[in-house]
């Protein structure tokens, strides 16, 4: 069972949430508010497991209330404006549900949540199976989806401003992440990646050819910057 809260200063929106939680059954509506400060005020003595949260609301919008959130709890965002999609993957959220949603639309960002504490193990420690993904993979959140990329599948990795590009074989196109280039570096192994470039880390298995300053994977020229050019060679000497 998932603790979650609902939290929408429209009456009708709330009820209607609440009777799509009741017909979920592994959902237990543990508190409902109308406004985000009441419920900031409760939320550090309770757990709650998933936050249905509406954004535009007086006093204290929902963006500004999931920033303070810890890491347990999942966001599920329920509002009827767009624009504030990539804001909310900003701050993490586990879905981004428009109004007005279905019940199956509600069904789904629902699952993704218990799909998430299944795989972490709930409260934020890693289960013994998600331990064994994360030696072969890593997670990343790509259009709303949490998706398992396997290290051996990566070409190479590159940075966009606040977007990463995934570029994995057989794939027509790479997965794009909104992520820095930086923390995706600290999430990688350092015996199978490396970074050569501000804007590029490459899979070291997957170097075809190297031409001075110039890394050959598949059909792309990957540049050495001058920073990391002195690490490469001492890594490639190295075998």
């Amino acid at each position: 069972m998932l603790n979650c809260w609902i939290v929408d200063d429209e009456p009708l929106a709330l009820s209607l949430l609440e009777s799509y939680v009741q017909r979920v059954p592994f959902l237990e509506l543990t508190g409902k508010y109308s406004n985000a400060l009441s419920a900031m005020k409760n939320i550090t003595e309770e757990k709650v497991d998933v936050l249905f949260l509406d954004i535009q609301m007086p006093e204290v919008n929902g963006m500004e209330f999931a920033r303070i959130l810890g890491d347990h709890t999942r966001v599920i965002f329920t509002t009827a404006f767009s624009e504030y999609a990539v804001e909310g993957y900003k701050v993490n959220a586990m879905d981004y549900l428009l109004k007005p949603f279905s019940f199956s639309d509600f069904l789904v960002a629902a699952k993704k949540a218990l799909s998430w504490f299944e795989m972490t193990g709930g409260g934020g420690q890693k289960s013994s199976a998600a331990t064994e993904q994360e030696k072969v993979g890593i997670f990343v959140k790509s259009e709303y989806k949490l998706l398992h990329v396997l290290y051996d599948e990566i070409l190479y990795i590159e940075g966009l401003k606040d977007y990463v590009k995934i570029h994995v074989e057989n794939e027509p196109k790479p997965i794009l992440s909104l992520m820095s280039l930086k923390a995706l570096e600290e999430m990688l192994p350092g015996e199978r990646f490396l970074r050569v470039h501000r804007s590029y880390i490459i899979h070291k298995n997957k170097i075809s050819s190297i031409n001075k300053n110039r890394i050959s994977i598949g059909k792309k020229q990957v540049p050495v910057g001058e920073t990391y050019r002195k690490q490469f060679r001492e890594i490639i000497e190295k075998g």
